[in-house]
């Protein structure tokens, strides 16, 4: 599993976990706001108890002196009152004095309820205060987890694959200079080997066989010599084609693309428009590199019949379009062998220009480059 795979997960679960808390705060400040609100509706209920109760138990106190005046009025003088009267008067009193303490004990519950209430709700306040506080503290969590350390993932995914394409820039350096050394051993190198023999020959030749046949010898080793250059100069072109220093851009773009149509059975198409601007030596080397990897991605991957290139150069611009009918290729899908598109959006980046591939399976390859032209030079 790569690193970036793995570091997803991590963050995926991180975020499942965080978002569940959330979740789970959240109910606990919603059910404690439905409880801080039922107990604010039972605290009003008590309250109008408690007033109430408060009324009658004044009232009913009154009655109870009052009727306990009478019981003892009636107690100083019970001979002037019946024995019926007493017993009603006594009566009376013990029922008032009874209703009072039942009244004042539901009083007294009432108050220790309401006061239980609001401890309770003050309780419920601090609760619901520290649930949407932690729930705005998990959400900064959250949206650092979805967005902060995504952008540090994909940080760490860009740093491999800058590191993994070092290794392959190293790795194509040194099969370049086989490539190099291995053309030089077998092709100048054996032929300038053979012309030093060839003209070890020729003074032998001129004395055994004459000077018209050392003239033939020193032909030969004409031929082998200007071969020799030329393959020389082949090599240097592959190298860096020095045109671009002497003719430009354009002229050597034409030249390249007519000897890969030779070399190739590809049709290569190749259309300029605008005016033939030389620009900085680095935005004329990038922009070739970048052609030529094109072709040659194409060349070895697409299987085209016919390869155009437009490149149109403005003087704030230059737009280069490569397209071919080839296979063509999925590109949502990650491919194994990516190097030459990674090397054109590095090279793209370091002349902050923009590239843009768009390819479907057997529907071809459309390549588009755009660079700004800071300061172009005639």
């Amino acid at each position: 599993m790569s690193t970036k795979h793995s570091l997803d997960e991590i963050i995926n679960t991180m975020l499942s976990t965080v978002g569940d808390s959330k979740e789970q705060i959240f109910d606990i400040s919603e059910r404690s706001r439905r409880e801080y609100e039922s107990l604010q509706q039972e605290l009003e209920d008590i309250r109008e108890k408690v007033a109430t109760i408060i009324d009658k138990s004044e009232n009913m106190d009154m009655q109870a002196r009052f009727a306990r005046n009478r019981l003892a009025e009636v107690s100083r003088h019970f001979h002037n009152y019946s024995d019926e009267e007493v017993k009603k008067a006594y009566e009376h009193a013990n029922e008032l004095q009874v209703e009072l303490a039942v009244l004042q004990q539901e009083e007294k519950q009432l108050r220790e309820r309401r006061d239980n209430v609001e401890r309770r709700l003050l309780q419920l306040e601090g609760t619901i205060e520290r649930a949407e506080a932690l729930v705005s503290q998990v959400s900064v969590v959250y949206n650092f987890l979805a967005g902060d350390l995504k952008q540090v993932g994909e940080m760490m995914e860009e740093a491999r694959e800058k590191q993994q394409f070092g290794l392959k820039i190293i790795e194509a350096q040194e099969k370049e200079r086989k490539r190099v050394a291995r053309e030089i051993h077998d092709g100048p190198a054996q032929m300038i080997a053979n012309v030093m023999l060839r003209s070890e020959l020729v003074e032998r030749v001129h004395n055994e066989k004459g000077m018209d046949k050392a003239l033939e010898e020193i032909q030969d080793l004409r031929t082998m010599i200007r071969d020799s250059l030329a393959e020389v100069r082949r090599i240097i072109y592959d190298l860096r084609p020095m045109a671009l220093d002497d003719l430009g851009l354009i002229p050597t773009l034409n030249k390249y693309l007519k000897n890969v149509e030779e070399q190739t059975n590809m049709v290569i198409r190749f259309t300029h428009m605008g005016k033939d601007l030389r620009l900085p030596a680095n935005l004329e080397v990038g922009l070739f590199r970048l052609v030529q990897e094109a072709v040659q991605n194409a060349y070895k991957h697409a299987d085209p019949t016919e390869v155009q290139v437009k490149i149109e150069m403005k003087r704030s611009h230059v737009s280069i379009v490569i397209k071919d009918d080839g296979k063509g290729f999925d590109t949502t899908e990650t491919k194994e062998d990516s190097f030459g598109l990674m090397g054109m959006r590095e090279r793209i980046n370091a002349l902050e220009g923009e590239l843009t591939i768009d390819s479907a399976p057997q529907k071809g390859t459309v390549v588009m480059i755009q660079v700004a032209i800071d300061e172009p030079a005639e």
